[in-house]
């Protein structure tokens, strides 16, 4: 396209791009620092660490940290391999029940016609303005009523719900033509065939992004061990690489800066692989 001579979105480089990469470098750069932070911290051997002034990069790259880390965790009374269990069942049946809930739910709210759907999805938005501390009480007096302290579903139960999640599918299922669901309808599928067989095919982007929410939210998750479980071969690996960080004075710094590396890794490299299903989510839910 081309306007008095300019052309717009070029598809080679162009001087008219100039001034799109001065303003998205720096933004770029600026989104990128904490990434490069957390790798080269957790590489610092202890003078670099406590350096004063600070140093972003690191000079002498070392892996001490990590072999810390690791001789702490084989002392301790809990194989470090009982954590990461804990975490991958918790994180894979999270994951799964959250997003399947939410796309059945994104599914009713979206396109079935009930009394109080409105009203229902309204109390999903309000939902959103919550923080945990906030719900921190109701959540514990439910789970300890129910019965299910130091049990697995003690750390499921509480992070299957998320507003946000069922708030984006929903939005994205409204893009959804309703011609092509009564179209099945009129080939006899009901309501269970239509959001398996219609819904589900096409908002694999709002399922990706609702995956990468709810893997995000129970990864780094502390607050189930924490409040929920008593029992060491209960808690998750999040948890137990929290705690790093009051062993000692000075190794325990740098064994936390190896636990968190450790623990993004997961995350950078799950959104890298779904970040054009995050986009395509974000521009098709009303998130401008």
């Amino acid at each position: 396209m081309a306007i008095g001579g300019t052309k717009f979105s070029p598809k080679k480089f162009s001087k008219n791009q100039l001034p799109i990469y001065l303003y998205m470098v720096p933004i770029a750069v600026f989104m990128g620092a904490p990434i490069l932070y957390i790798v080269n911290n957790a590489f610092k051997p202890m003078d670099e660490l406590y350096a004063f002034p600070p140093r972003f990069f690191v000079t002498n790259p070392s892996l001490v940290n990590f072999r810390n880390l690791f001789q702490t965790a084989a002392g301790s009374g809990i194989p470090i391999s009982r954590y990461v269990f804990n975490s991958l069942i918790v994180t894979l049946l999270v994951v799964l029940l959250s997003v399947l809930i939410s796309t059945m739910a994104g599914f009713a709210l979206s396109k079935l016609k009930f009394p109080g759907k409105k009203a229902i999805f309204e109390v999903n938005n309000a939902a959103l303005m919550f923080v945990t501390v906030a719900v921190t009480i109701p959540r514990y007096l439910t789970i300890s009523s129910v019965g299910i302290l130091d049990t697995y579903l003690a750390h499921i139960l509480p992070l299957i719900a998320m507003p946000v999640s069922l708030f984006l599918i929903k939005q994205f299922i409204d893009q959804v033509p309703n011609s092509l669901l009564e179209a099945a309808q009129l080939e006899g599928a009901n309501s269970f065939t239509v959001y398996r067989k219609v819904i589900l095919p096409l908002i694999k982007p709002a399922v990706a992004t609702g995956a990468i929410l709810a893997f995000q939210q129970v990864w780094n998750n502390i607050e189930t061990s924490n409040l929920f479980t008593s029992a060491e071969g209960m808690r998750t690996l999040a948890f137990y690489m929290n705690t790093l960080t009051g062993v000692g004075t000075v190794a325990g710094q740098g064994m936390a800066a190896a636990a968190s590396l450790i623990m993004f890794v997961p995350n950078l490299i799950l959104f890298i692989i779904m970040q054009s299903s995050v986009m395509n989510t974000m521009a098709y839910s009303g998130m401008k």
